[in-house]
């Protein structure tokens, strides 16, 4: 009888064992997303977005109109493949960006260079991509184009602060807006000039620009730092800011990590002490979007922690909702 006791004992140890290990292999354990699977999601993002038109080069200034209602004149004379002049079909890619739901979905925050090489938050007036290719080759262009950008995209009145900025992507991680130098904005200068309704925007090159100024606010500054969970970093998650009260058009970034202490950082010191923000935590996982976002009141040195367990899981278009609700 003592066997059989013994065999009964070691019957039921060996189920709760493999119980336990069933249990084990059906929970469900969070696996942090690879670089390469954060970068793709921001691609669809953009690709989500990307408008294109096919326009005849040789015949005059050809106008398009944007989804949103921007007015695009591209004068095809000016277009060149390989120094030579191009006739015939050309594909035109177009992005507009608008609001910080999208901007943060495609990393296009509204970050400026400042004179003395910092970065600080910039209000949009719209960040657009354009380019032109024929037969999949790259074009140039000889002269200017023109955006006719309604101000109600993003503020019903005309902002006379706002100047051209050129987006620079030598860090595809970090782009950052540096601001064109008054009459380089193309072959013929180029610049923001402002009508009754609209912004009247030239420049010359392809690639982002932007019309933007500056935030403004004469509060003493801070640094802020920000913790992320345990196997996430700068390459499969990011740290975004939304200033509360400045509307859709604004997406501030803290864009430094430090992988010893594992840390994101705002290191220029630019954000002011007492302002009310929602710090932004977004990351990938299977196809959709993980993200956390808190509201705060930024005091000195203030340092913000993010867990798994107050994420949310959602589609693009369900983050994007989420952002621009913030205000």
């Amino acid at each position: 009888m003592k066997t059989l006791k013994n065999i009964s004992l070691l019957f039921l140890a060996t189920l709760a064992l493999t119980s336990c290990s069933n249990d084990d292999n059906n929970s469900e354990v969070q696996l942090p997303p690879s670089a390469a699977q954060f970068a793709n999601i921001r691609e669809t993002a953009l690709e989500n977005l990307t408008q294109h038109f096919t326009m005849t080069a040789g015949t005059g200034t050809v106008t398009l109109t944007s989804a949103k209602g921007v007015t695009i004149m591209i004068n095809g004379n000016c277009l060149t493949k390989n120094g030579n002049p191009v006739t015939g079909a050309v594909d035109i890619e177009y992005v507009e960006l608008f609001d910080k739901g999208h901007m943060l979905t495609t990393n296009k925050p509204t970050m400026g260079l400042m004179p003395n090489g910092d970065k600080n938050l910039l209000i949009s007036g719209g960040e657009f991509y354009i380019n032109a290719t024929q037969g999949g080759q790259q074009l140039a262009i000889t002269c200017n184009m023109v955006l006719l950008v309604p101000s109600n995209l993003t503020e019903n009145a005309i902002d006379m602060a706002m100047t051209l900025w050129d987006g620079n992507i030598d860090n595809p991680e970090n782009l950052v807006w540096e601001e064109a130098t008054p009459g380089t904005g193309g072959p013929q200068g180029g610049g923001v000039g402002f009508e009754q309704n609209s912004y009247y925007v030239s420049f010359g090159n392809f690639g982002w620009s932007n019309v933007d100024r500056f935030y403004s606010d004469p509060r003493p500054k801070t640094t802020l730092l920000a913790s992320v969970p345990n196997g996430y970093d700068n390459t499969n998650c990011a740290i975004y800011l939304s200033y509360d009260g400045e509307g859709q058009n604004a997406l501030a970034k803290l864009d430094t990590y430090n992988p010893t202490t594992k840390k994101f950082s705002e290191h220029y010191g630019q954000i002011p002490i007492g302002l009310q923000c929602h710090v932004i935590f977004v990351t990938e996982e299977n196809g959709q979007w993980r993200y956390a976002i808190k509201g705060v009141t930024v005091a000195a040195n203030d340092e913000y922690t993010f867990t798994l367990g107050e994420t949310t899981v959602g589609s693009e278009a369900q983050l994007v909702a989420a952002i621009n609700a913030i205000q």
